[in-house]
């Protein structure tokens, strides 16, 4: 008998769908809500409840939550692009904030105490020391990063307020690789994450990677970020998850390596393992783009005990690489 079940929001998507892998695997319950506006029902086993729907609709996360008897919730669903967001603030203020909201309100009204939130670095925007802890005070560029905040804060206030309800908020860094297994990796459409870009060019679904700045302040001109294995990652959920479930406190982590790669050394690395010389070609700066952001990890390591186990570049390439590989061509390709 199962004696858990958490609900994934989102869980058709890349992080969501490695998610529903983990819990699987350990023989925890699990129930996926997602709109498959980025999803792709495939991504989930057919013998997984999947709900097609958005989070804000509070009948049907209410009848889910009755029907599963789910006690957690893994809140993946969201918009991710920083420079859409620059363009659209509202889509994300609505999908990021507001469905967050009513999503947090329904689980409190149904006794669901444990709630971990898909937070990201961009909270922290540009930053003169690297790398960051978690008590630098935020101060996000972007307006993907300031929903991301404002709905940390809402969930602070919340488990503040209401008695027995948890939260922890994972902030990501740059997430990207794929299921060692190779069961999922990221299919998201018109992918805008680098070594998904790159992966594309070395399968020759693009024509060539731009990259975005090459006069940062960075050893090479180009940005520079703290890349996550997609599966070291969804371990600091399941972690999460153990610590709220054991009566842990709130938290609010880091999930990063605490080790930055340029732009162009990851482009190289995918062109070294893929053995393609695909093109690269220089571009200005997106809005909201950040030079260099850098994790500082050891609250994560101290708090939840998370030790990573695919913290190479190479390692991360690696699965990615294979992974478009094994995706059928589409468009005629």
């Amino acid at each position: 008998m199962v004696e858990h079940t958490t609900l994934v929001t989102g869980g058709a998507g890349y992080i969501g769908s490695h998610a529903v892998l983990a819990l699987r695997d350990v023989g925890q319950g699990v129930v996926v809500i997602d709109d498959l506006s980025t999803g792709a029902r495939t991504a989930i086993s057919s013998d997984v409840p999947f709900f097609e729907g958005n989070v804000a609709d509070d009948a049907l996360v209410r009848s889910v939550i009755r029907e599963f008897g789910v006690d957690a919730v893994m809140h993946f669903a969201g918009s991710v692009v920083v420079p859409e967001s620059v363009e659209n603030p509202l889509k994300y203020y609505k999908n990021n904030t507001c469905v967050s909201r009513t999503l947090v309100e329904t689980c409190v009204e149904e006794g669901v105490a444990n709630f971990i939130f898909s937070s990201t670095a961009a909270v922290y925007g540009t930053v003169e020391i690297n790398p960051v802890t978690e008590d630098l005070p935020p101060c996000p560029d972007s307006p993907y990063g300031k929903t991301k905040l404002v709905t940390e804060w809402m969930l602070r206030d919340v488990s503040a307020a209401i008695p027995g309800f948890r939260h922890i908020a994972l902030r990501y860094f740059n997430v990207a690789g794929a299921d060692p297994l190779g069961r999922a990796g990221q299919s998201t459409p018109n992918a805008t994450h680098l070594i998904k870009v790159a992966c594309e060019a070395a399968a020759g679904r693009r024509d060539y990677v731009a990259i975005f700045g090459e006069d940062y302040d960075t050893p090479d001109g180009t940005g520079v970020r703290d890349f996550i294995h997609v599966t070291d990652l969804v371990e600091a959920h399941m972690l999460a998850l153990a610590h709220l479930r054991g009566g842990g406190e709130s938290l609010v982590l880091n999930c990063g390596y605490g080790k930055g790669f340029s732009v162009r050394e990851v482009l190289e690395a995918v062109r070294r393992y893929s053995g393609t010389n695909f093109e690269i070609r220089g571009s200005s700066r997106r809005p909201g783009d950040i030079p260099v952001l850098i994790a500082d990890a050891e609250k994560i390591r101290e708090c939840l005990g998370w030790a990573p186990h695919h913290d190479t570049l190479e390692t991360i390439v690696a699965g990615a690489v294979n992974w478009e590989r094994s995706l059928k061509p589409s468009n005629g390709e």
